[in-house]
C-alpha cells in the first residue's frame, strides 16, 4: 500500500531515529493552502516515506491529494528538482519553484498590459508558425528520412513567478543528452547530425518553441530562460529574476546588438 505524502498537515512528526532499511529524508512536506510544500529537512523530521524515493509511488500520491499545485525549494537540487518535475507533470500537477517575489498582487493597469501583451504574442506565434509552417514540414520530413528517434527534445525550464514548464527544441543529435546547449562546441561525446548542425547554425531548432508561446509559457520577448540545472544554481538575489515571464528571444541580446549597430553608425 502506497505511503500517504500527506499526512494531517497541522502538526509535524517528529522522529528521532529511522529504520535501517529506508533511506534518509531529504525533504520535509507541508501543506499550505491547497499547495503541497516541498522543502529541504530541517530540526523537525517527518516519518519515513518510500514515495519520497520512488516516482511511480511519488505519481499515485499526487493525484490522491487534494493539492492544487506543487511548490519546491530550488535548495533541493537538480536531480531533485526534476525527480518532482516530473513526477508532478505524471500527476496533472502544476510545480513551482518557492522564489521570492519582486512586487505585490499586480493593479489594474499592469493586469490590462498583461493580457494586452499576452493576446499580441499569441497573435505573433500563430502568425509566424503559419508563416514558417512549410518549413517545419520539411524539416520534419527530413529528420524521419535522415535519422532515427523522435522529432522534439524537451527540457524542464523555469517559467513566470518559477512555473516549471517543458521547452521543446528540434532534436539535433543522434541522442537526447545534451540536446539544449546553446552552442556546438559544448556537445563532448555528443553527435550532432548534419541536418542538425544546420539547424543550429540558423536557429531553426528553436522554430517548435512558438508552441510554448502559444501556451503562454513564454513570451516572444522577454528576458532569459533559464533551464532547471541553471536555476538550481542561481543564489537569492539572482532568483528573483525568475518572477518576469521569460522570452523566446532575450531582450538583452536585442539591446546589445542595437548598441553595436549604432557604435559601426558613429563610425
Amino acid at each position: 500500500m502506497t505511503t500517504s505524502i500527506i499526512p494531517v498537515i497541522q502538526n509535524y512528526y517528529s522522529v528521532k531515529q529511522q529504520p535501517q532499511d529506508n533511506p534518509p529524508q531529504y525533504c520535509t512536506i507541508q501543506w499550505r493552502r491547497n499547495q503541497l510544500i516541498v522543502m529541504p529537512p530541517g530540526q523537525v523530521k517527518q516519518p519515513p516515506m518510500p514515495s519520497l524515493h520512488k516516482k511511480q509511488l511519488l505519481v499515485e500520491c499526487l493525484k490522491r491529494t487534494p493539492a492544487t499545485l506543487v511548490r519546491i525549494d530550488p535548495k533541493l537540487g537538480e536531480a531533485r528538482l526534476k525527480f518532482w518535475a516530473d513526477a508532478s507533470f505524471a500527476a496533472g500537477k502544476p510545480i513551482f519553484l518557492r522564489i521570492p517575489s519582486t512586487h505585490k498582487q499586480p493593479n489594474m493597469i499592469n493586469s490590462l498590459f498583461g493580457l494586452l501583451k499576452r493576446l499580441s504574442d499569441w497573435l505573433m506565434a500563430l502568425i509566424f508558425l503559419l508563416t514558417f509552417a512549410p518549413l517545419i514540414l520539411g524539416l520534419v520530413s527530413l529528420m524521419r528520412l535522415h535519422s532515427q528517434g523522435p522529432i522534439f527534445s524537451s527540457q524542464w525550464h523555469i517559467g513566470e513567478r518559477g512555473k516549471l514548464f517543458k521547452v521543446l527544441k528540434f532534436r539535433t543529435t543522434t541522442t537526447q543528452q545534451k540536446a539544449f546547449e546553446d552552442d556546438a562546441r559544448d556537445r563532448e561525446g555528443v553527435e550532432v547530425t548534419v541536418l542538425g548542425r544546420w539547424m543550429l547554425k540558423y536557429g531553426l531548432d528553436r522554430l517548435p518553441q512558438l508552441l510554448n508561446v502559444l501556451k503562454g509559457d513564454m513570451s516572444l520577448l522577454g528576458p532569459k530562460c533559464w533551464s532547471l540545472e541553471e536555476g538550481s544554481r542561481l543564489n537569492s538575489t539572482r532568483l528573483r529574476e525568475l518572477n518576469a515571464l521569460p522570452g523566446l528571444a532575450r531582450l538583452s541580446l536585442l539591446e546589445e546588438k542595437f548598441k553595436t549597430v549604432d557604435l559601426v553608425a558613429e563610425k
